[in-house]
């Protein structure tokens, strides 16, 4: 069974990327499914001063292992003024301190919503260009535009989303069975 952790980068409570997160990993076939909350994983805010005097947060270094741990991530990123929440940029940079190879390769379902009809797509253009910095390997991608349009308890009701959706569930399932078996 693969280990896949579900990932809404929003410490809200309400998060819609959560949601989506936690939708698309769903749709995994034969997988565990880790939704992680960042609201557990409040950081102090990260400064060099601050490394230096009390050392790396405990909590990051549980967030480390818990990618360690998995086979794959499926991160629905939140957008906040065109780029990364504060609390998912804060907690990038305390794992770079861990380790610079922040997504240490795993195969990552890249996604993003919003209200809007952008549907993220700045956030989800700045992570396309820089977690393959972080050894990020972006297998698939999804945007989905006016969340409260197109989404309902039930999954995303709009038929031409789903099936893109569903396409993008195809090629991270089809890279993590090349992971198994490597």
């Amino acid at each position: 069974m693969k280990k896949i952790i579900a990932l809404g980068a929003s410490s809200s409570s309400k998060s819609i990327n959560k949601a989506l997160a936690i939708h698309a990993a769903s749709k995994v076939a034969d997988a565990s499914i880790n939704v992680i909350d960042l609201y557990h994983y409040m950081l102090p805010l990260y400064s060099i001063d601050s490394e230096a005097e009390f050392g790396i947060p405990e909590g990051a270094h549980k967030f480390n292992n818990l990618i360690e741990s998995a086979d794959g991530l499926v991160i629905s990123l939140a957008e906040h003024n065109g780029t990364y929440t504060a609390v998912f940029k804060n907690l990038i940079d305390w794992l770079s301190r861990i380790d610079m190879k922040i997504w240490k390769g795993k195969p990552i379902l890249l996604m993003a919503t919003s209200p809007g009809e952008r549907g993220g797509a700045s956030v989800l253009s700045a992570a396309k260009s820089s977690f393959p910095f972080m050894e990020g390997d972006i297998v698939a991608e999804f945007s989905l535009p006016s969340f409260y349009d197109n989404f309902s308890n039930a999954g995303i009701t709009n038929t031409e989303f789903a099936s893109k959706l569903d396409q993008q569930v195809m090629l991270f399932e089809q890279a993590l069975e090349k992971v198994e078996t490597v």
